[in-house]
């Protein structure tokens, strides 16, 4: 009987002083200028030289265009919000808010899944590289990443729809998110919540713990080789558990209490949803000397045509 019809929500955001505002909107503005571009070249740089045509950079594309799309869904609207004195989004926004960000963040944990079994081949089973890395099958893979996080975002997003919600219409944070919505249902939804929970903070648990296991029995392998190849190897996966921590560890601490409120909340999704893009052109360009090579060569191809 309580049940209304919501068709916007507030959202508090970050700060309320405006010069607090302002100085955030300068400082994530820089991000956004390092993210785009940054994740652009290394998809060109990828594209267009031959030499980079191993699995693992097709990954790394891929990834990087997930990164595109996913600082594309929360920081606009944010960095639009700090000159707005009445922060509001629409229902559908929100809900299309809300799937994006669980479709494409869900997509990038299962990418980082498929470049762990990139690495575990290369390192324990060599000869048969090319056969269980092939064209095909790094296309099959992407594919199943994609379609899993599009199956995680519209499994959340067909729940968080069903929700009754009642006034007042108020999300204290700079985003729509699932947590936020259920503290705003108007009857007991305990078996929503537990299916959300499952979704989403259980996913996140399942894919950080298999990763971590992954890379620490590569790093244990790798003590074997010459150290050359151990240094390479080590270099590579030290890279890939930075992202894994920078990722997880946020989305973890959010989303792994089944919707609790959560000390410093608006602090840790400023990581999960602003910084986290950030990491893939800063860590795997400025630790791949391959990468930097290409970029350098394409640099200055364009400098030259210029």
């Amino acid at each position: 009987e309580n049940h209304t019809v919501v068709t916007e929500f507030v959202l508090l955001g970050l700060s309320q002083n405006h010069e607090v505002q302002m100085i955030l909107f300068f400082f994530f503005l820089l991000f956004y200028m390092i993210i785009l571009p940054g994740n652009v070249l290394i998809i060109l740089t990828i594209r267009r030289d031959s030499q980079l045509g191993s699995p693992i950079y097709f990954f790394l594309a891929n990834m990087a265009f997930l990164d595109i799309c996913y600082c594309s869904v929360t920081p606009p609207k944010m960095l639009a919000d700090f000159f707005s004195h009445r922060k509001t989004i629409s229902y559908s926004a929100c809900m299309a808010q809300l799937f994006f960000l669980h479709f494409l963040g869900a997509a990038e944990a299962f990418l980082l899944m498929v470049m762990a079994y990139d690495r575990y081949v290369a390192v324990c089973k060599p000869l048969h590289y090319t056969r269980l890395v092939n064209r095909g099958v790094c296309c099959v893979l992407v594919g199943a990443t994609w379609s899993g996080g599009f199956i995680h975002g519209i499994i959340l997003f067909s729940l968080s729809i069903h929700l009754p919600l009642c006034g007042p219409n108020i999300l204290d944070n700079f985003f729509c998110d699932v947590h936020q919505l259920v503290k705003l249902a108007c009857a007991n939804t305990y078996i929503v919540e537990l299916l959300m929970f499952l979704n989403n903070g259980v996913v996140v648990v399942m894919c950080f713990t298999l990763l971590l296991i992954s890379y620490t029995v590569l790093l244990l392998k790798i003590r074997t080789q010459s150290s050359k190849a151990k240094n390479k190897v080590a270099s590579t996966c030290v890279s890939h558990i930075i992202v894994v921590f920078v990722m997880c560890g946020p989305a973890m601490y959010i989303y792994g209490l089944p919707f609790q409120a959560v000390p410093m909340e608006k602090v840790v999704a400023v990581f999960h949803t602003v910084i986290f893009p950030l990491t893939n052109p800063m860590i795997y360009t400025l630790r791949n000397k391959e990468i930097k090579g290409s970029m350098w060569k394409l640099f200055s191809k364009y400098i030259l045509w210029c």
